[in-house]
């Protein structure tokens, strides 16, 4: 039941969608947790921040095109933040506002539990808000061999100025090791929904391929990977997790696995 002490968690995006909104919710209800999760969308990134203060909402998710806008209305940024100036959360303890990036704490788990190898030769392919806190991850888990594929060039070049890594215009004929994807090449409903991301060639010869689009879990290039034999990593692994992250965060309960994958399923079902 909703009462006057129930909390209000949410999300600010261009475009929202419902997963945060299913995933929270459902496991506010699993663990009898008086909060609630609701996604909105504004036209004044300041005033929705301020929001958050004021009404002493407890936590909200930041997505494209507020991760970076938002920062100036924040009181402090966490390091998992400030190390790729992208905000995608806002925690509030009694009215004091800080940024934090689980999509960056996500992907280094991941490099890390998937036992990844730093010598391996990587290939990113973009460079918009997602792109930034992948190549965080790689260089902080300390990859050196790293290529940013990315069309613009002005963001891409520097990308790798920054990180210490190369930029090439194309993804193609570069000899890669591990492929990661973060371009909405693959995204349900998207323009090239049923395109490959890498090639067939480039797939057939790295050994690991990572696509961070999570809507669907097994795009064209993780399905192709998968049929070849290779070792994948999902979006819907990168979601699932920096969504636990956030609810942690919100919340202070961690749920087990058990029941972040029954959530992460559920969010995905809607």
């Amino acid at each position: 039941m909703i009462n006057r002490d129930t909390l209000l968690c949410m999300s600010l995006a261009g475009r929202p969608g419902n997963f945060g909104t299913r995933f929270h919710n459902y496991l506010y209800q699993k663990l009898d947790l008086n909060f609630i999760y609701k996604a909105f969308t504004t036209e004044d990134i300041e005033a929705a921040v301020k929001g958050v203060r004021a009404l002493g909402i407890r936590g909200c998710a930041v997505s494209m095109p507020f991760k970076e806008v938002c920062i100036p209305f924040l009181d402090a940024v966490d390091p998992s933040a400030k190390v790729i100036d992208s905000v995608n959360t806002i925690v509030n303890d009694h009215g004091r506002l800080t940024g934090f990036n689980t999509d960056y704490i996500a992907v280094k788990s991941l490099i890390e539990s998937h036992q990844l190898d730093t010598a391996a030769r990587v290939i990113i392919r973009g460079s918009g808000g997602m792109g930034k806190a992948v190549i965080a991850a790689f260089r902080d888990a300390g990859f050196k061999h790293v290529t940013i594929a990315a069309r613009n060039e002005k963001n891409g070049t520097a990308l790798a100025q920054q990180y210490g890594f190369q930029w090439r215009p194309e993804a193609e004929g570069i000899a890669g090791d591990i492929l990661v994807n973060v371009t909405p090449i693959g995204m349900a409903g998207g323009a090239e929904s049923e395109a490959l991301a890498f090639s067939s060639d480039m797939v057939s010869a790295a050994s690991v391929v990572f696509d961070v689009v999570a809507l669907p879990a097994h795009t064209p290039v993780i399905n192709l990977a998968q049929r070849l034999g290779k070792k994948t990593i999902s979006g819907a692994e990168v979601i699932a997790l920096q969504a636990v992250e956030q609810f942690v965060m919100y919340t202070g309960v961690r749920p087990d696995d058990a029941l972040v994958a029954e959530a992460a399923a559920f969010a995905r079902a809607g």
